[in-house]
Parts: C-alpha cells; sequence; structure tokens
C-alpha cells in the first residue's frame, strides 16, 4: 500500500514547498496505525488539515472527532465520489449525505469487481476489509446477473458483513437476473432468510427480467412475503439458523400453563371458526387469521380443491370461495395465532413446528421441484387459468369484473404454485416492487394467494408485467388482503403498455376492493379493443357505488382516452379526503368535460390541494384555465404539455400573470412544455411585482425553448421587482431543464449565476442540437 500511495503522490503536479504544518500532517497521516487516537485530540485548524490525507477507512473513524472540532467531512467525500467513482450521480442536488453515498456505491463496487482497491492508496488499507467496514453505511442494495454479490455475501469470512446488513440494509433490488444452479439458490436462500425474516429490509424491489426464472422468481416473492420453512436447508456452514433456534429454544422453555392457556384459546377460537362457516368471509378469516398463509392449508385445499367456485354467491363483493366441503378442516394448533404486522421491526418468527430438522433436500421440494407438484395440489381456491382468465374477462361484462369474476377459478395444475405443507411464517417485507418482468397466468395466481395474508405490505408496484385481465385476479388477492383488520396496504401503483378495460372502470374496481387505499396510481400507453360488444343487462364496473374510501392522492394516465367526468364524479364524491389529483394524456371531447370537472373538485374535494394535467390539450380551455389558477384552496398546479399558449394572446398571458398574482394561496407553478419562448418567460417576472400579493415559491418553466438571452432578461427583470420589494420575495425555486441554454453559454452563465443568488436554480446541460436530430429522425 505504502508503494501505491506513493506512487501516487510521485503523480501529482509539482507544488510548492510545503508548510511545517502540511509536512506533520503528511508524516501522522502515514503513521496513523499508532497515532490515530492521538491525531483525533488535535486542535481544529490541525486536524483540517490531516483529514483530506486519510484514507476512507481512516476518514470515516475520523468523523466524530471532526463533528466535535465542528469539521465538515462532506467536502472530503464528495471529492473522493469525484476521483474515484468519476460519474455523476442521479439526483446528485438530493444527496444530503456524501459519506454515506460514496460508503454504499463503495460497498456495490467492491462486492461485484467493479471496483479495485489496490488502484488508489486512499481504498487500500491492510487494517480494515473493504466490505465490512463500508457495511454498516449500505441501507440499499443491488443484487444482478447470476447473484455473484449473494453468493459473496453468504460465504464464511463474510459472516460478519452479513450480520453488519442485517442491521442497516432497508431496500434489496435484483436487476437483470439469469438463472441460476443450486448451489446459488441455497446462497440466496440463507440471505433472504437473514436479511428479510431476521433483518431489518422492507422493500424489496424487481427490474428488467424479460423472461423470468419461475423458480427463482417464487422464490423471492415467498421469502419477500414471509414464506418458507427452516430446518437443515437454513444451514450455515454446516449449523442451523442461529436465530431461528434461539427462538426455538424460547418457546420450548415457556411455562406449561402458558401453554396450555393457549392451547384452550386456540381450540375456543377454532370452534368460533366452526359456528361462522356459514357466513361468506368464514372461510376467508379463517384462512387469514388462523393459519396465517395466503396459499391455504393444504388439508382444506384439497378438500375444496374438488368443488368449483361460484363467486357470485359470495356476499358483499368478498373474493373468498363458498363451498359445500366444510371449511373446518383440522389444523396444528401453532397455526392459530392472528398475524401482526410489523414492519421495519424485527419480528420473531412465528414457528409451526417444533420437530426434529428435515433432511437438507427437503427445502428445495419447497419451490426447486414446483414443476413436480400434483396437479391436484391447488393453492388457491380463487385460482384459474390464464386462458379461461382471458375468455371470461373479455366476453363478460365490466359488472362481472367487479363481482363475478373478483377471485380467480381453480381449474387444473399449475407448474408456478407451490405447497407449503411445512411452511412458516417471518417476517415480511412492506414494499414489492416489480417492474418490466412478465408474468403469466400461473405466476399472477401465486402473487395473488401471496398477497392474500402479506398483512405488512404497504406499497405495491406492478409495471410493465403484461398483466391484461390477469390484474383481477391479482386484484382478488387484495381484496381478500383488505378484509383483514391488520391490513395495512395504502399504495397501489400499476402501469402497463396496454389497459385491458377502460381506466374509469379498473379505478372503481379498485377502490371498490379497496377502501382503505391512500394513494392509487395507473398509467397505460395504448388501449386494447376488445373483441366483440359486451352483454346487454349487466351493468358497468364503473356503474357500480364506490364506498367511502380513504383516498387521499390519485394518478391516471389514460391510453388517449375521453376524459369521461360522469365516472369520474363517483370517485370524487367517495374520496373526500382527497389531496392530489394528476390527470395525464385524457383528450377533452367536449368543451364542457373540463369545467364539469372542476365544478365537481370544488364541491367534492375541499381537501384538495395539487392538480396536475399532463399531456392535454388545454389551448381552447382558456377559461377552464383561470378559474384553476383562481382557486383560493390549491397550492400546486401543474399544466405539462398542454399547449396552452399555442393559439393564445398576449391578452391570456397578462390574465393569467394578474391571476397568480392576487392567489396568496399558490405555492408552485408549473408549466413545463408550453412554448413559452422568451417574451412570455420575461413577462412572468411581473408575478412578483411590488403590487403582488402571491406567495409562489416555485416556478418549472422546462421544456420550454428559453435561450441564454430571454433567461438574462428575466432575471434582470426579477432582480428589479427584489429591489422594489425591499429585497424580499417568496421565490426560492427555478427549474429549468431542457432548454437552449447551450446556444450561447457565457449568456447562460452570467444569467444563472445572478439567478443563483436570487434563488436555488436546478437545470442540465442539455444539447439541444442533439434533441433536435433525435426529433428529425423519428418524423
Amino acid at each position: 500500500m505504502a508503494a501505491t500511495r506513493r506512487g501516487a503522490m510521485a503523480a501529482e503536479p509539482p507544488q510548492g514547498p510545503r508548510s511545517l504544518c502540511a509536512l506533520s500532517a503528511l508524516a501522522v497521516s502515514r503513521h496513523m496505525g499508532a497515532l490515530e487516537r492521538d491525531a483525533w485530540a488535535l486542535p481544529a485548524p490541525l486536524l483540517r488539515g490531516l483529514l483530506p490525507l486519510l484514507n476512507v477507512f481512516r476518514l470515516q473513524r475520523a468523523e466524530p472527532a471532526a463533528r466535535r472540532a465542528g469539521i465538515s467531512t462532506q467536502p472530503m467525500w464528495r471529492k473522493l465520489w469525484d476521483d474515484v467513482m468519476k460519474t455523476r450521480p442521479p439526483n446528485s442536488e438530493s444527496i444530503t449525505c456524501w459519506r454515506k453515498k460514496f460508503l454504499e456505491t463503495f460497498f456495490s463496487n467492491v462486492l461485484h469487481g467493479v471496483l479495485d482497491v489496490s488502484s488508489d492508496w486512499r481504498l487500500n488499507d491492510h487494517h480494515f476489509l473493504p466490505l465490512l467496514h463500508s457495511s454498516l453505511h449500505v441501507s440499499q442494495l443491488t443484487l444482478c446477473n447470476m447473484l455473484q454479490g449473494a453468493v459473496e455475501l453468504t460465504a464464511e469470512h463474510n459472516q460478519k458483513v452479513l450480520e453488519n446488513l442485517a442491521e442497516s440494509l432497508h431496500v434489496l433490488k435484483f436487476q437483470h437476473l439469469l438463472s441460476s444452479d443450486q448451489s446459488t439458490r441455497r446462497s440466496l436462500v440463507l440471505l433472504l432468510h437473514r436479511l428479510i425474516h431476521h433483518g431489518s429490509v422492507n422493500q424489496v424491489s424487481m427490474y428488467s427480467w424479460p423472461v423470468p426464472d419461475t423458480v427463482l422468481l417464487v422464490l423471492i416473492l415467498s421469502m419477500s412475503a414471509g414464506f418458507w420453512r427452516s430446518g437443515n436447508a437454513l444451514m450455515y456452514h454446516s449449523s442451523p439458523c442461529g436465530l431461528c433456534r434461539e427462538e426455538d429454544k424460547a418457546q420450548s422453555q415457556e411455562p406449561t400453563q402458558e401453554q396450555s392457556e393457549r392451547s384452550c384459546c386456540n381450540k375456543r377460537a377454532w370452534s368460533d371458526g366452526e359456528n361462522q362457516k356459514t357466513s361468506p368471509r368464514a372461510p376467508e378469516e379463517a384462512d387469514v387469521e388462523m393459519n396465517g398463509n395466503p396459499l391455504q392449508n393444504q388439508v382444506y385445499n384439497e378438500a375444496s380443491s374438488k368443488v368449483p367456485c361460484d363467486h357470485s354467491s359470495v356476499q358483499g363483493g368478498s373474493s373468498c370461495c363458498i363451498s359445500d366441503q366444510p371449511s373446518c378442516c383440522p389444523v396444528p394448533q401453532k397455526t392459530r395465532r392472528r398475524l401482526k404486522s410489523a414492519v421495519g421491526k424485527k419480528r420473531r418468527c412465528l414457528r409451526r413446528s417444533r420437530g426434529r430438522y428435515a433432511d437438507p433436500e427437503d427445502l428445495y421440494d419447497f419451490v426447486f421441484t414446483v414443476a413436480r407438484e400434483d396437479k391436484s395440489e391447488f393453492i388457491d381456491k380463487n385460482s384459474t387459468t390464464e386462458g379461461e382468465n382471458a375468455e371470461n374477462w373479455t366476453s363478460s361484462s365490466p359488472g362481472s369484473l367487479h363481482t363475478d369474476h373478483a377471485g380467480c377459478k381453480k381449474i387444473g395444475g399449475s407448474a408456478g404454485i407451490f405447497s407449503l405443507k411445512a411452511a412458516h411464517h417471518f417476517r415480511s417485507v412492506s414494499t414489492l416492487e416489480l417492474f418490466s418482468i412478465p408474468l403469466t397466468g400461473e405466476m399472477c395466481r401465486t402473487l395473488s394467494n401471496l398477497l392474500s395474508s402479506w398483512l405488512s405490505l404497504e406499497n405495491l408496484v406492478l409495471s410493465y408485467n403484461g398483466l391484461g385481465a390477469n390484474i383481477f385476479c391479482i386484484l382478488s388477492g387484495l381484496r381478500t388482503l383488505s378484509c383483514h383488520p391488520d391490513c395495512n396496504l395504502c399504495v397501489v401503483r400499476v402501469s402497463d403498455v396496454y389497459s385491458h378495460v377502460p381506466c374509469m372502470e379498473l379505478v372503481h374496481c379498485i377502490l371498490s376492493a379497496l377502501p382503505q387505499l391512500q394513494t392509487l396510481s395507473l398509467s397505460f400507453d395504448l388501449k386494447k379493443q376488445l373483441e366483440g360488444n359486451r352483454p346487454e343487462g349487466n351493468p358497468s364496473c364503473s356503474e357500480a357505488e364506490i364506498p367511502e374510501s380513504c383516498l387521499e392522492q390519485l394518478e391516471i394516465r389514460f391510453p388517449r382516452e375521453p376524459l369521461q367526468t360522469m365516472f369520474l364524479l363517483p370517485v370524487l364524491k367517495a374520496s373526500k379526503s382527497l389531496q392530489q389529483l394528476s390527470l395525464d394524456s385524457a383528450t377533452l371531447p367536449c368543451s364542457q368535460e373540463l369545467g364539469l370537472l372542476l365544478e365537481a373538485l370544488k364541491e367534492c374535494n375541499p381537501n384538495l390541494k395539487k392538480v396536475s394535467f399532463r399531456d392535454m390539450n388545454l389551448a381552447e380551455h382558456q377559461k377552464e384555465v383561470l378559474l384553476l389558477l383562481q382557486d383560493p384552496v390549491l397550492q400546486e398546479i401543474t399544466f405539462s404539455f398542454c399547449r396552452l399558449f399555442e393559439s393564445s394572446t398576449a391578452e391570456f398571458l397578462s390574465e393569467i400573470i394578474n391571476t397568480v398574482k392576487r392567489n396568496s394561496s399558490l405555492k408552485s407553478l408549473k408549466l413545463p412544455g408550453n412554448r413559452l419562448g422568451n417574451q412570455r418567460l420575461v413577462a412572468l417576472a411581473d408575478i412578483f411585482s411590488e403590487d403582488s400579493s402571491s406567495s409562489l415559491c416555485q416556478l418549472d418553466v422546462s421544456s420550454n425553448c428559453i435561450k441564454p438571452d430571454g433567461l438574462l432578461e428575466f432575471t434582470k427583470k426579477l432582480e428589479g421587482h427584489i429591489q422594489q420589494r425591499g429585497g424580499r420575495i417568496p421565490f426560492t425555486h427555478l427549474r429549468l431543464f431542457q432548454n437552449w441554454l447551450d446556444q450561447d453559454a457565457e449568456t447562460a452563465q452570467e444569467a444563472l449565476r445572478r439567478l443563483k443568488a436570487v434563488c436555488s436554480v436546478v437545470n442540465d446541460s442539455w444539447d439541444s442540437s442533439q434533441a433536435f436530430a433525435d426529433y428529425l429522425s423519428v418524423m
């Protein structure tokens, strides 16, 4: 390391003679192993000269001493990032701690072999292990390709690293995964068990898996939901999981009287379950509360699998299936414990068995031999094949989408659905995100089963999964989940290429099934035309009454569908707590639609704070735009790529400015992509004139063909208004992304320099000429 360090220093450009303090600091930095304790006691001026000479390990250890001396190490960590990583991180302006950012990225790069620690003396110290030292600062980690990172982390020499990650890691991501062998899957099992079941991971995200390995996907999903079987299969270097053994030991030491009381309680609760089996919710509650298992008890399934489901017999739109077979088959008493959500906490493992550990290979019968599962052992009593899903949901009425097809019928077998004969329930994550991973009908049924009792789940994001009609199978599991009193689900985001049904019908279905949702986001690129007409006599899902909901944020990106306010109105009436509404890519079939919407918002949603319209042609709706800007309650309004000034006159812009000047409640106005140009931008500076009562803090004029000279003129006019108002205006943030500021770099730099003295400016180094060339290339 010393040779590397001397070589690095020799490569530096020649400097003038160093001061005595600098030479002393250099000498101390070379012998920190012996002088560290004394170095931390140095006066602040000397410590400030020493810190830049330390490697990353010593610099991290110097943090408490620097804090006591009132010295910030952020500039040093930022310089390390620039020198070592040599990239600009995304959203760099929002990074609050460069130390954490550097050490987190350093850990990931070392783990995946991207960074050679011997290449820079600041990264290499024989007193420290890179992974161990940086693991305490890793809150999110991405594993990719062949899961080499999982194999490395579960190696014996990294046991302490894994323990550190169990404390610090909160977000675990998988990207570009490939099929793996059994040895790698063993490592993944151990990793997930330690980080999720006995750790602090509360979010699992998977990205870009065009041809997912069913076995691997089911493994990750099931363990994220807290389902797995322990035993020798979860052995760590020939020893069973120590935390699971401790739990077994603690349970085995429970007083006999306590166990007897629990047994009596379990029997009494079981008797109650038998008495309620005639209720439409009884099978559902028995399944969720007694088993804690979304994939159902095997004995129950074997009995019920012979009976077809009849969703029409379920009252209140419940997604459970009523069977002629008894739903009170005996189950172990340990499974009677009610699940409690414990998001972000180390929840105790709920053990269903205290028997001896099974053979190690038994674990892989759980998932890795799913292809050999008996076709009669179907787990979800609501499941159906993909073909029947499509047939039923495309040929039936939207009303049946909401009621009759709330669940998935059980017919046939599946290689993607597995049994949980010996499964235990552990801690589960609160956020699940699946991006660009095609989900087949079988996989949707598996996911639906897991979701049905995923009590800790708060956020579900499904993006570009090719769901089609299978979205209603997912909704079936969520409907069952929402019936549980401990359900925590509050955010659902779904985006895809095709919309199987009109967006508003899907909104009605979701809110009817999940009234406790706080955030709902739907986004579709194209509308899929359904073959044939809907049968007459069946009401549309959008016509069903929506129960009062907890919805606070609604985002809809229409696949170029008309904005039909009559269908949106029931949603607004049921959502009294709505605070944010975003509508994207909707068409306006008539001039009255937008006006009706604004009236409905004013009448039904008094708590609305943010409204956003994107990619909607509002050029002919100037009156409605002005009415919206006059609203005394709204705090943020967005018109993004709405062609506001396409056919407008100077009077319209003047009316906008005067309206905003009189509105003291509006805090943020976003106008990206509306062809402002230089002249209109300069005119917007009058919003902050001396006679203005505006409280506008943020202005977004991105993608508006603004040139450097126009920006400079806007700055000068703004400075004049500030001077007239005694140097005080509420304006604090200006966004300038994707404007033509590269056409005159000198003028742009002057304008930005003067603007940054007034407010925070966020811009980019956008190449307008290249963007124009790309535009022409696709014309």
